[in-house]
């Protein structure tokens, strides 16, 4: 792990909370691994959360019909980005592992991660149309998800009134950082802190740190290459890899089911997730 670089992304207001004491671990165990660890603190930056003309310095090429991603791919390709935009893309061009750390709000992430990710995810940048999934741009680098829940464990599965946690990771764990190349190492999924003893959050706690000294040499999670589909059919999987996948008791993915039932813990690992069942 030594000299490798870290990048942080972490959304929370507390330098009490739990999310902070996971992010002060990760800076901490990482960097006595001989890593580079940078932290972007959103809320502590006063980070703009809001995707709009403003990220783009000079003339716009279109100001009657403003068109965000269009409008911010020239500007990338032009060096017209604004400053804080600019320092996010030379922070992830560095990283070999973007971690984001944050508290689970509504299925997802908080607005000014979400934020981060719309404005700093350019196109261009980090993905285009013939460069995205296991193609993209990001295909060298690592990536992760650590987030606190509110709910516990036993209600995000197939069963829960919440339903099953590999449904709620796809979009973002696909949809975003795989969109982008990204390799993706099972999410830090940190149950409900709020509702476990103080001793509880220590061992859950000491749990992530022991998981930092080998995290870099994890496999990553499993997702359906670029090369299954087929792009003259509407990117459509191949025959053949449905025909390999025909006799399978699973589907490929959680996205990729082919109307089978889901692979079991294809977003997540439940060994490596702690807290309150």
């Amino acid at each position: 792990m030594a000299g490798k670089n870290v990048l942080i992304v972490y959304a929370h207001q507390s330098a009490g909370s739990f999310n902070a004491a996971a992010k002060d671990a990760a800076v901490e165990l990482l960097t006595a691994q001989g890593c580079k660890v940078v932290v972007s603190d959103l809320y502590a930056m006063g980070f703009k959360a809001t995707a709009t003309k403003e990220d783009i310095t000079g003339e716009l090429k279109n100001a009657e019909h403003f068109r965000y991603g269009e409008e911010t791919k020239v500007a990338w390709e032009e060096n017209r980005l604004s400053a804080d935009l600019v320092e996010e893309h030379k922070k992830v061009a560095e990283a070999d592992l973007v971690i984001f750390q944050f508290p689970m709000y509504w299925f997802s992430m908080p607005a000014i991660m979400k934020g981060w990710i719309d404005r700093v995810l350019t196109q261009g940048f980090a993905y285009t149309p013939e460069k995205r999934y296991s193609q993209g741009p990001f295909k060298e680098k690592l990536a992760m998800l650590s987030f606190t829940t509110g709910s516990q464990e036993s209600m995000f599965n197939s069963n829960g009134i919440n339903g099953d946690m590999n449904v709620t990771l796809w979009p973002i764990q696909n949809g975003i950082l795989y969109y982008c190349g990204f390799q993706v190492l099972a999410p830090q999924i940190f149950w409900a802190p709020p509702h476990i003893t103080a001793e509880g959050r220590s061992s859950v706690l000491e749990g992530w740190r022991k998981r930092l000294l080998g995290l870099l040499s994890e496999p990553p999670l499993s997702f359906t290459p670029s090369d299954s589909f087929d792009t003259s059919s509407g990117f459509q999987l191949k025959s053949e890899v449905k025909e390999k996948q025909a006799e399978a008791e699973y589907g490929l993915t959680v996205g990729h089911h082919l109307g089978k039932p889901l692979p079991p813990n294809n977003q997540f690992r439940p060994t490596l997730c702690l807290g309150s069942a």
